[in-house]
């Protein structure tokens, strides 16, 4: 079975629409771009996919190399139209390409490699063995906090590589820290979509589609049939936009191609002509906003 007919089978009516006071048949869609400051190949990619594509929002890895040195902050504060979040981090994806907490490191060792950067992804299992809670709620917030001591609003929070599946505790921390700031939450998991639905709380209506699923050699085909098929209510996909160059080859060798694909089918005008075709309606987080800061 491959990740479309899953997303099929796991598709149910929610109440997103009602919540946003869309009628029960629309067909809603956040496209959101994660990764933005993670490097200038993703950057740019999320630039002209924002400008001149139809992705709808991104969302900024607060720790990496090109987020906080001027780039991504300077152009989301040049922007202030463009939607965007916090993308919640405590994985450096790479062995050779590395970066680590904003929080002084003596106040989250348990996050941390004895280099001092953040574990990268094959070492999932160790983070959650070692984790310190109290630390981990200590870094999410200092990554929120300086995207406010910047002067920029962010609409919502997600996670970069978080297998946060069966980690109710990691989910339970994302939920508190969208409360205490007024920001909306990705969610996954049909029970976490309905029991915060049930509070009045607005979310994507099914798990949210992770472009890195998707085959790069057929994901036009694969993303126009996503379209075509889009159930009613609230969807999203997180996609990866990123320029296959020397850059990214470098720092990512295996799956720099993934990012092109994503970016191809984002900035293509068949995309957007297939949308309004099909009458699904674009959103970006704000909406939600909207409802979860009066909570």
């Amino acid at each position: 079975m491959g990740p479309l007919d899953r997303l099929e089978q796991e598709s149910q009516p929610g109440s997103a629409n009602q919540l946003l006071g869309f009628p029960a048949d629309a067909r809603l869609l956040i496209i959101n771009a994660d990764d933005f400051g993670m490097c200038h190949a993703a950057n740019m990619a999320i630039f002209q996919a924002l400008t001149e594509g139809i992705v709808c929002s991104t969302t900024l890895m607060v720790p990496c190399p090109w987020s906080p040195q001027a780039i991504a902050m300077r152009f989301l504060a040049e922007h202030p139209e463009i939607p965007f979040g916090v993308h919640l981090t405590v994985i450096a994806d790479w062995p050779d390409y590395r970066w680590g907490p904003i929080s002084p490191r003596a106040m989250v060792p348990s996050l941390l490699t004895p280099a001092g950067s953040f574990r990268n992804f094959d070492q999932m299992g160790e983070l959650f063995a070692h984790a310190d809670p109290a630390e981990l709620e200590r870094e999410f917030r200092a990554q929120i906090e300086l995207v406010l001591a910047a002067g920029l609003q962010p609409t919502h929070l997600d996670w970069h590589s978080l297998r946060v599946t069966g980690h109710d505790e990691v989910v339970d921390l994302m939920v508190k820290l969208a409360r205490d700031y007024g920001l909306a939450l990705r969610v996954m998991g049909r029970q976490r979509i309905n029991a915060l639905q049930s509070q009045g709380l607005p979310t994507n209506d099914y798990d949210f589609l992770d472009s890195y699923l998707l085959d790069p050699a057929s994901k036009m085909a694969a993303f126009a049939r996503l379209l075509r098929e889009l159930p009613a209510g609230l969807s999203e996909w997180a996609v990866h936009p990123g320029l296959d160059n020397a850059e990214l080859q470098a720092i990512d060798p295996g799956g720099s191609h993934f990012r092109q694909a994503d970016f191809d089918f984002l900035t293509a005008p068949q995309a957007r002509d297939l949308i309004a075709a099909e009458g699904i309606i674009l959103l970006d987080y704000r909406t939600l906003q909207a409802v979860w800061s009066k909570k």
